[in-house]
């Protein structure tokens, strides 16, 4: 992988000027593990005003000596590259933000505040020596900067803190979910060190004064990532759980009836781990979470025949409690609240009519219904059976989409009744049907004859024909249409392997 030329620009722009430069951070741990970056970001001891001197189309808008400077790259990733002034932070008095930023005179001063040793490495770019320069090799030397150990830990797969794991915690209580989010996001093997995971129990209670919306993009990085379940199961085993969604643990050991292998608490992360799989959206993996999340506050005896009435309201209600709790937009809680509500629905085919199929769709709405499907298989998945989707609901896949297929109707005709009426200028009777049913019956034939000018020559034609020849050719159309009919439903049924 190569430092995008973008980044090395601005490297050596500053370094013309007379600054330091580097490349650091989070860019630097995923440039070592050879995955693109999604950002690059820049530390300088150049301050935001001798930054925007150097590039004056760059904008900086916020007290943290960040200046974002905007590039010409067709990348939408290196369009705008943050570059800040090296800093240190004083007191995190409401352990969320610094009370003051200041200037750090050094690199070291710059990485020794960041949160963890895998994301406070950098890389300092320079150029080649002058003979390589004259065979025109115009090719930069990396040099990677690491005062803590990061490498090492990435090699590892270690989460652990720069410094003494509480004072970092203490800055902002927030790096304990990231710690979370890091352990299961970066891939398959990472484990957050024992001190540092230590801390993190020892001071879980202080996410209690992190910002619910800064909580809850946190928890949606999580909850988007390979690993969902791993990462809710270590937010209860480092004590944060119970402070973000204290509901969620209300399961955990709560037994469930014959229909179940897993406890609630079990059941929910085997859901939530079965529609990371399948890389459900967001809206399915958190309905898969808290699907079943009512069952522990109406559960009703112990074992083989326990009962737990009405638990998709009770935890429909609970599930807008957590999201609005939690800031999540109003639409996003609504559609949510849907899937959680609904996700109990019968169905079996020859059992459940057309109308009871109508009725689901008209409550969920026909734009959530295959999130809601997908929430079912997840369910199904949690409880331990091996099929996640079942012929039944396939057949219900079917019935879906067979009520809400645009029906073959005469009122897809650009013409209607009262234009038969007006040019054989007759009155209301059978005739005028058996015109229509014809015309629908050429234009099945070719669409390209739907228009108005074409059909009204039509029912000219079809004007000077018998009674019964009219009739005939309006039998004829309408078993055709029978036929057409039969044919979308019998590939509708292939499609979904029903019969």
């Amino acid at each position: 992988m190569k430092i995008p030329k973008e980044v090395q620009s601005i490297v050596q722009k500053i370094r013309e000027n007379g600054f330091e430069a580097y490349i650091v951070g989070g860019c630097v741990r995923d440039f070592l593990r050879g995955v693109e970056p999604n950002d690059w970001d820049i530390t300088t001891k150049a301050t935001p005003k001798e930054i925007q001197k150097i590039f004056p189309k760059s904008f900086y808008k916020n007290k943290f000596l960040t200046v974002t400077v905007q590039t010409k790259s067709k990348n939408p990733k290196l369009k705008e590259i943050e570059v800040t002034t090296y800093r240190l932070e004083a007191k995190y008095t409401d352990k969320r933000h610094p009370d003051e930023v200041r200037f750090a005179k050094t690199l070291k001063d710059d990485l020794k505040r960041r949160d963890f040793t895998v994301n406070a490495m950098a890389i300092d770019i320079f150029p080649e020596n002058k003979q390589r320069k004259k065979n025109k090799k115009e090719k930069s030397n990396l040099k990677i900067i690491d005062l803590f150990s990061g490498k090492e830990d990435l090699e590892k797969k270690i989460i652990k803190t720069v410094g003494r794991p509480e004072q970092r915690f203490s800055e902002d209580a927030l790096r304990m979910m990231r710690a979370v989010r890091f352990a299961v996001t970066l891939n398959e093997g990472w484990q957050i060190e024992k001190e540092t995971a230590e801390a993190i129990k020892k001071n879980s209670f202080w996410i209690g004064a992190i910002s619910k919306e800064r909580i809850r993009d946190e928890f949606l990085k999580i909850i988007m990532s390979e690993r969902a379940a791993k990462g809710i199961e270590l937010l209860r085993q480092l004590s944060l759980l119970k402070y973000i969604i204290p509901e969620i643990e209300e399961g955990y050991q709560v037994s469930q009836n014959k229909h179940h292998i897993y406890d609630c608490y079990e059941h929910y992360l085997k859901s939530l781990e079965y529609a990371a799989k399948r890389n459900f959206n967001k809206y399915v993996r958190l309905a898969a979470l808290f699907h079943d999340i009512g069952k522990p506050r109406v559960k009703q005896g112990e074992g083989p025949e326990a009962t737990f009435y009405n638990h998709e309201i009770v935890g429909a209600k609970m599930t807008a409690q957590i999201l609005n709790r939690l800031r999540f937009p109003k639409k996003d809680i609504e559609k949510i609240t849907k899937l959680v509500r609904y996700h109990l629905f019968y169905y079996n085919p020859g059992e459940v009519g057309e109308s009871s199929v109508r009725r689901l769709v008209k409550n969920v709405g026909l734009e959530n219904i295959e999130e809601l499907l997908q929430v079912r298989m997840a369910d199904r998945i949690g409880s331990g059976v091996p099929k996640a989707e079942p012929y039944k609901l396939r057949h219900l896949k079917y019935l879906i989409e067979k009520i809400n297929r645009t029906p073959i109707s005469v009122k897809t005709l650009k013409v209607n009744g009262n234009d038969v009426m007006n040019i054989l200028n007759i009155p209301p009777s059978p005739k005028i049907g058996q015109v229509l049913d014809i015309l629908l019956g050429y234009v099945l034939a070719d669409p390209q004859k739907n228009k108005k000018e074409l059909l009204k020559k039509e029912i000219i034609k079809l004007g000077k024909l018998s009674d019964d020849e009219l009739k005939e050719l309006a039998q004829k159309s309408r078993e055709e249409r029978k036929k057409i009919e039969q044919k979308r439903d019998d590939m509708t049924k292939k499609k979904y392997w029903v019969t």
